[in-house]
């Protein structure tokens, strides 16, 4: 089923399918402990056997890196969850869980989850947006734009930029400053990320030495770094999706059309945290991760969205403006893929 005729599905009422998805919402606090269990365990022992690793093979020591990413990722999943207040019914447990990854991720809570939540409330519409998400332009704001402009925009869009280099500067420098108009508590949260960033940089530094540590933490963060934007990246960006004029969009609508079933092999589901489920995420963000599949499964609805593979992931990132009269994402010279 292609978007177009996807969109004219028939919904169940609004109430219908809210009523339907409160019985997924429910966190419980036994597949809560045992995710965090199962995650930030292996990812300390990993960071043991990479140190380890050291003195046997760059080559194990590389794997293990990759690895150690990968429940990094699994973890930031979580710190996002508690943003959601999703992991946890206690909103203490929400918020010490979260923090505490959310150091390990480089990533300070309070400011982070503030502009997620403008995310959801901006993704796909057209007259507002540049709130926590990727850059688009639509094709006649391109064809408008002066040159200097373009090649912004251009290198903005650029996969090296993105992945490349955004991806450090995300999480390595932009996460370490506030804004004038950030709340203090924001602030707060933003300084205290930092203060307990430079412990950890001390303590381990004295154990395994400054610039071991260093090499091996810059390694762990930017592979989870590119992971971890490619995953957001391809909720939003892919030849499926569809934006919206504010007079049309509302939150339902954009979750089904304009937010992306990403179908993983289950490996790198379990590592991505079922986010691959995005769309449902977007009609409740309160349903944990940990069900998001069985809501998945149970419900038709979800199943019929086109889901985005390996293959159309790739396709996605030639897609950088989006076209009003074809309705869909296009090249920069306009082809759809």
């Amino acid at each position: 089923m292609n978007i177009k005729e996807h969109q004219q599905t028939e919904f169940p009422s609004w109430g219908e399918l809210t009523k339907r998805m409160e019985v997924y919402s429910k966190s419980e606090i036994s597949k809560s402990i045992w995710q965090i269990v199962n995650s930030f365990v292996p990812y300390l022992v990993t960071w043991g056997l990479i140190i380890y690793s050291l003195s046997i093979s760059y080559w194990i020591t590389a794997f293990l890196i990759v690895l150690a990413a990968g429940f990094l990722v699994r973890m930031f999943i979580i710190f996002h969850d508690c943003g959601h207040g999703s992991f946890f019914n206690s909103k203490k447990a929400n918020t010490i869980v979260g923090m505490t990854f959310g150091i390990l991720a480089f990533t300070p809570y309070y400011k982070w989850h503030r502009q997620h939540m403008d995310h959801h409330a901006t993704v796909g519409n057209l007259d507002n947006r540049g709130r926590g998400d990727v850059w688009v332009m639509t094709r006649e704001e391109y064809k408008a734009a002066t040159k200097w402009e373009r090649i912004k925009y251009r290198i903005y869009r650029n996969p090296f930029s993105i992945f490349g280099v955004g991806s450090l500067f995300l999480f390595l420098i932009q996460n370490r400053f506030t804004r004038k108009d950030m709340p203090r508590k924001d602030k707060l949260n933003v300084y205290f990320t930092n203060l307990m960033l430079l412990l950890l940089f001390v303590v381990m530094g004295l154990l395994i030495g400054f610039t071991t540590f260093i090499i091996l933490q810059l390694s762990i963060l930017y592979v989870a770094a590119i992971g971890g934007l490619w995953l957001f990246y391809l909720q939003h960006q892919y030849p499926d999706v569809s934006w919206f004029r504010a007079k049309d969009w509302d939150f339902r609508t954009v979750a089904i059309n304009g937010s992306s079933y990403i179908k993983f092999p289950k490996l790198l589901q379990w590592f991505s945290g079922n986010i691959g489920f995005h769309h449902i995420h977007h009609l409740n963000p309160r349903i944990p991760n940990y069900n998001l599949e069985r809501c998945f499964k149970e419900n038709e609805i979800f199943q019929n969205v086109p889901p985005v593979t390996f293959i159309g992931s790739l396709k996605s990132l030639k897609l950088r403006l989006w076209d009003e009269k074809l309705h869909r994402m296009v090249s920069i010279g306009g082809n759809p893929v």
